[in-house]
């Protein structure tokens, strides 16, 4: 048989997750082939691009769309855990579709969010979703933007079940990344963790070393929003340190009077980096990403069919 629709693997889904604790990866892939009666056959299929199987994208994007309407939560990397909200729902529903999720705010703007002009996110091959009125390039640099935010949401995960030391370094990691201290083998540093006096990393701003950028880095919970206290005291720090430069980065996200203080009233120079564009500077420099399969998209060359000379 087929591997059903995407939209058919949601309620399955959460109920699998109603009596248990946790549900691991593996076992929520074996459930599905139970419960489908999947064939080995089935189970080898693969998405357009090969890269990997039917079975593994729509299972992987299931969950996805459950985190993102906060019916399951991922307490530890590969492990399922169902909200309050999911028992809520599965007590007086017996199917669950995109609609059901919409109903959510956080589901609806995560969808609405999306520059598809049905606003309506895409699996990655479920070939009936409604494309109407895009070109297929809107649609492919669509999909490419829908994917994009999912593997944000992800990294931002992972960091966070990380220590904060790992935090610290892979923030100097990206900064390296996006040029500053040039390629030199001390151009960064992580201060000692339990000494930082609220320094926790030096990065060289060029590769002579003729200034340095002083590091923040918070590894907070998404809920846990950075105020303006925090980035005074940051001001302190550089002051106490003779510095003019800082960088403030955290997996969550700033107050309007904190981005307002760093902005317009700090007496040092100041950049703050959210959990959003922390991910997309990950995503962009390569940091905890590798590639998974690349895209080429040509177009007529005109100079070589109007150059009547090459024959």
């Amino acid at each position: 048989m087929a591997i059903p629709k995407f939209e058919d693997f949601l309620y399955p889904f959460l109920y699998k997750l109603k009596d248990k604790d946790l549900v691991s990866t593996q076992e929520m892939k074996e459930f599905f082939i139970e419960h489908f009666n999947l064939s080995d056959e089935d189970c080898t299929l693969k998405t357009k691009s090969g890269a990997v199987s039917q079975l593994s994208d729509r299972i992987g994007w299931s969950r996805q769309w459950l985190r993102r309407a906060l019916f399951i939560e991922i307490p530890q990397r590969g492990f399922y855990k169902i909200t309050q909200r999911g028992y809520d729902y599965l007590k007086s529903h017996t199917t669950l579709r995109q609609s059901d999720l919409m109903k959510y705010p956080e589901y609806a703007e995560y969808a609405n969010s999306s520059t598809c002009t049905n606003k309506k996110p895409k699996s990655k091959n479920d070939e009936n979703i409604d494309i109407t009125g895009q070109t297929p390039t809107e649609q492919l640099e669509n999909a490419y933007q829908i994917i994009v935010k999912d593997l944000a949401a992800d990294l931002l995960q992972r960091v966070l079940e990380k220590t904060p030391q790992f935090f610290e370094r892979l923030v100097l990691d990206l900064l390296l990344k996006m040029g500053y201290g040039d390629s030199l083998s001390d151009a960064g540093m992580v201060t000692k963790f339990s000494h930082d006096d609220g320094i926790d990393g030096i990065i060289k701003e060029d590769k002579l070393g003729l200034d340095k950028i002083y590091i923040q880095a918070k590894r907070y919970a998404t809920s846990n929003m950075i105020g303006k206290p925090q980035i005074q005291q940051f001001v302190g720090a550089l002051d106490e340190q003779k510095a003019n430069k800082g960088v403030f980065i955290t997996t969550s996200s700033y107050s309007s009077e904190a981005r307002k203080y760093a902005e317009e009233k700090a007496s040092k120079k100041i950049v703050l980096i959210d959990g959003r564009e922390l991910a997309r500077y990950m995503i962009e420099y390569n940091v905890g990403v590798s590639l998974k399969r690349a895209y080429e998209v040509k177009r007529i060359d005109s100079d070589y069919f109007e150059d009547d000379n090459n024959e």
